[in-house]
């Protein structure tokens, strides 16, 4: 096993994975109906030595990749087992199979040899989260050591392992208590074994540095379980790829709720419409890869300048709406601070500075609702760029002219 191991980057880490679950049925098999009657009691060698071993190589795959590339086997011994179940189920409902000379088929052991390998797998799925974090935790709080903290890590889940595993196996095989004090001292050996064999073999075979950063619970159990992948793409939904802004989707959702809580606290909240002057002519000129590096250094600059409580989205295009929680005065300030700000970006690609026009509106003052303050500061928009573009201007400044 270490030698496949050792092989994984030549032959591919698959060829690793398949013989543990080779070793898992094997182990599983042998737990059920081999013991060893010794001095302390009953043991199976696939209980103590072989599953004690598959833990250990479990935990070497977490210390040598991580935790992502050790729950695949978890989940493919699960998969495979839950089959292995089904499949016996589906064979018991069709007549007895026919009787041949030397063979024997006993589907009741193969109900009860999958129950127990989809309960061991279970088990073992809860041990991995314990052993990581066990591992972890010691490296910041008891011993810094790598046979120690093996060692401990081991003890601690196989002992837990032991009483649960035989819970389901005294259930569907009725072995007697000396299996499980037996089993345990067992177990215990079998870790202080293990530990040995592992720290030889990263200190003489695989010498690469381990990493050193403790994980907390919640990390590993999220690599182990998948969450962080779903947390991913929660986080994605909602976000412009191209600047990791928030995109015209978060903003119909997160504008109505910006004015809902103004309302009720009687403070002002007001939308800036920012658009990128003269930007098709930057695309037609310089193409589209430039076009899109001054999208992304504008909204970096707009970024670098708005406060913590304003929210950025790109709206569309070259286009960006801040809103912010702000009355006029305050907000004018502050897109004159952002229209500055990407004045003076450098742009070596270009042969000018690029500037932006900035629309403001207001709520309550200017709109009662989010679709007014989008019409107002769109319009406000509209007469920064008929006066000349790189301006700001306010939806109060209109003063008397009629709004749509």
């Amino acid at each position: 096993m270490a030698v496949i191991f050792n092989f994984r980057t030549v032959i591919g880490i698959g060829v690793f994975y398949c013989v543990l679950g080779a070793m898992h049925f094997l182990e599983t098999y042998l737990a059920a109906v081999f013991f060893i009657e010794l001095p302390f009691g009953l043991i199976s060698p696939g209980s103590t030595v072989m599953f004690a071993g598959k833990l250990a190589f479990f935990l070497l795959l977490y210390i040598k990749e991580d935790a992502e590339s050790m729950r695949q086997p978890i989940y493919g011994l699960l998969i495979g087992n839950v089959l292995m179940v089904v499949l016996a189920m589906i064979l018991r409902a069709y007549s007895e199979p026919v009787n041949l000379p030397g063979y024997n088929p006993d589907l009741r052991f193969l109900d009860q040899i999958g129950f127990l390998m989809i309960w061991g797998t279970v088990l073992l799925f809860i041990d991995l989260i314990a052993l990581v974090i066990i591992y972890e935790r010691l490296g910041a709080l008891v011993t810094n050591t790598i046979p120690g903290r093996i060692f401990i890590s081991l003890a601690i889940v196989l002992s837990f392992d032991q009483a649960l595993f035989y819970v389901g196996l005294t259930l569907l095989t009725g072995v007697p208590v000396s299996a499980f004090y037996g089993g345990w001292i067992a177990k215990i050996g079998a870790a202080g074994f293990f530990s040995l064999m592992l720290t030889i073999y990263l200190r003489f075979i695989e010498t690469t540095a381990i990493r050193a950063r403790p994980q907390g619970a919640i990390d590993v159990f999220d690599r182990l379980t998948y969450r962080h992948r779903y947390e991913k793409l929660v986080e994605r939904i909602g976000k412009d790829p191209l600047t990791g802004l928030q995109d015209r989707g978060r903003f119909d959702a997160q504008g109505p709720k910006m004015l809902q809580v103004a309302l009720r606290s009687e403070r002002s909240v007001s939308l800036m419409m920012i658009d990128i002057d003269h930007f098709k002519s930057i695309n037609d000129r310089h193409g589209h890869p430039v076009g899109d590096k001054v999208i992304r250094e504008v909204a970096n600059a707009i970024m670098r300048t708005k406060r913590e409580a304003d929210e950025l989205f790109r709206y569309g295009g070259e286009e960006f709406a801040l809103l912010c929680p702000e009355a006029p005065p305050g907000a004018m300030a502050l897109a004159e601070r952002i229209r500055a700000a990407v004045e003076a970006i450098s742009h070596p690609d270009l042969d000018r500075a690029i500037t932006i026009s900035i629309g403001i509106a207001t709520f309550p003052t200017d709109a009662n609702g989010i679709q007014e303050l989008l019409t107002r500061a769109d319009s406000a928009l509209y007469e920064a760029k008929a006066l000349g573009r790189n301006r700001v201007f306010s939806a109060a400044a209109a003063g008397q002219r009629p709004w749509p």
